[in-house]
C-alpha cells in the first residue's frame, strides 16, 4: 500500500461512490423510464406491464443490498427516488396520453411533485435546510400510484376485466395526492414560521 494512503475502509464503498452494484441497478431502472414510455405510447401496455413489474422488483433489490452489502451511498441515496419518480410520472402521462387515464388525474400527480420540489427549493434559498422525510400520508400516497398504474397496465394489457376497482384506486390515488400536496405545504409553512 503507498505511503499515506487510507486502508480500504470495511463498511463497503465510499458514501460518494457511484459505480455499486445497487447503484447500477438504479442507473438500470432509471434506463427502463424511456423504454415503458415507448411501450406505452405503441399501445404494448402487456410489455409496458413487465417492464414496470421489473422496476418494481429492481427498487427492494437495490435497497436491500444497499444494506446488506453496506453499500449506502449520496449517490444512491439521490437516485432511487429520482428514478421511482420519473418512471411514476412518465406512465401516468402517457397513460393519460392514450386515454387511459384521466387526464387531471396526470395532472395532479406532476403538480404535486413540482410544488414539493419548488418548496423544497424556495426553503433552500431562504437559508432553510428542511429535513427530507416521507410523510405518512406520502407513503399511502405512493403506494395508491404504483397500484393504480400497475393495475391499469395490467388490466388494459391483458385484458383482464377487474370491476370497478380502477375507479376505485383512482379516487383513492387522487385523494391521498391532495392530501399529500397539503400535508407537505403544512410542513413546509411550519418551518418557514420558524425560521420568521
Amino acid at each position: 500500500m503507498p505511503q499515506g494512503a487510507e486502508p480500504p475502509s470495511a463498511e463497503g464503498p465510499p458514501r460518494h461512490a457511484l459505480l455499486t452494484l445497487p447503484n447500477l441497478i438504479t442507473l438500470a431502472r432509471l434506463v427502463m423510464v424511456p423504454l415503458t414510455i415507448w411501450l406505452v405510447v405503441q399501445h404494448r401496455l402487456d410489455l409496458a406491464f413487465l417492464v414496470f413489474l421489473a422496476a418494481g422488483i429492481s427498487d427492494a433489490l437495490d435497497g436491500w443490498l444497499a444494506r446488506a452489502l453496506k453499500a449506502r451511498s449520496v449517490v444512491g441515496a439521490m437516485l432511487d427516488p429520482l428514478a421511482d419518480k420519473a418512471l411514476l410520472v412518465s406512465v401516468y402521462v402517457t397513460l393519460a396520453v392514450i386515454g387511459v387515464l384521466p387526464d387531471w388525474l396526470a395532472i395532479l400527480v406532476v403538480f404535486r411533485d413540482v410544488m414539493i420540489l419548488g418548496g423544497l427549493m424556495l426553503l433552500w434559498v431562504l437559508g432553510l435546510r428542511p429535513t427530507i422525510r416521507p410523510l405518512a400520508i406520502s407513503k399511502i400516497n405512493t403506494f395508491a400510484q404504483l397500484a393504480l398504474a400497475g393495475l391499469v397496465l395490467f388490466t388494459e394489457g391483458f385484458g383482464v376485466p377487474l370491476g370497478p376497482s380502477v375507479r376505485v384506486l383512482i379516487f383513492a390515488t387522487a385523494i391521498t395526492t391532495v392530501g399529500s400536496l397539503l400535508a407537505y405545504v403544512g410542513a413546509a409553512s411550519g418551518q418557514l414560521r420558524g425560521h420568521g
